[in-house]
């Protein structure tokens, strides 16, 4: 993981090299699409506040759990007692990126979406509620977070989600075995290179030309950037979206070469 003052001086070269987040001079009429209808749709959602509410609460949750780490940076599972509210604090994707996930799926009506990485449920709450006649499949590695994620559910009382608990190398085949395509995944919770490399290969046997693939912290690390690079070059991939903090994926064949696009949000 980089350091916060690399990572802070990696996203300032970010934001000022970066296409300007209003679509000016882009030239491919499917990214414009989704700058104008996506990127910078500023409406609320009567979910937003439900969610929201329920983050905040989590933030101020003093209790401890014993935690399962699968993660980056733990070659053998660890256990940790670690706060909820830390827990909150650091895991959780924003309002600002869990709200762009929301629009993704509203725009797109993607039917089958996978999560790598439940945490405490704020972010899979958004992607259920953008769609609730989508299915999300959702995995968590830690016993005791997937318990407090299964609780917040309820409290929103959401119900198109489908939570598994375990080592994410060992459930997403099992889940994918079940389904004929995925429309959409957020891969998130194991940010490794090979890890990371692996979970797409296995997606992609489930993929549509129209399914989107969605990175977390693609410059988190070297580690993570060196996915990011390899994933931007695969064969099956079309067209890419750099935000700094996520990256998204597109297979579309209509788009005849590769495109790459970092765009400021």
């Amino acid at each position: 993981m980089y350091s916060s003052l690399r990572l802070a001086s990696k996203f300032l070269k970010y934001y000022v090299t970066a296409g300007n987040g209003k679509g000016h001079g882009i030239h491919s009429p499917f990214v414009f699409n989704f700058v104008q209808n996506v990127l910078n749709d500023k409406r609320q959602h009567e979910c937003y506040d439900k969610i929201e509410s329920l983050r905040k609460d989590l933030r101020q949750d003093q209790s401890f759990i014993e935690v399962e780490d699968f993660g980056a940076g733990s070659a053998v599972m660890r256990h940790k007692q670690r706060k909820v509210s830390a827990i909150a604090a650091s895991s959780l994707k924003n309002k600002k990126f869990a709200g762009l996930l929301f629009r993704i799926v509203k725009y797109y009506q993607p039917e089958t979406i996978v999560e790598l990485g439940t945490s405490l449920g704020t972010t899979t709450s958004y992607l259920a509620c953008a769609n609730p006649t989508s299915t999300i499949f959702t995995m968590e590695g830690s016993k005791a977070i997937a318990q407090i994620a299964r609780k917040n559910f309820e409290r929103l009382s959401i119900s198109n989600i489908d939570l598994v608990e375990g080592d994410f190398g060992k459930s997403l085949p099992g889940i994918l075995q079940k389904l004929e395509k995925v429309n959409l995944v957020f891969f998130d919770g194991n940010h490794r290179r090979e890890a990371t490399l692996e979970y797409l290969e296995l997606c992609l046997t489930r993929s549509a030309d129209s399914s989107i693939f969605i990175f977390d912290d693609i410059h988190w690390s070297e580690d993570m950037e060196n996915a990011w690079e390899e994933i931007k070059s695969h064969s099956s991939v079309t067209l890419t979206i750099d935000l700094f903090f996520i990256g998204l994926v597109f297979f579309n064949p209509d788009f005849k070469v590769k495109q790459h696009f970092v765009i400021r949000f």
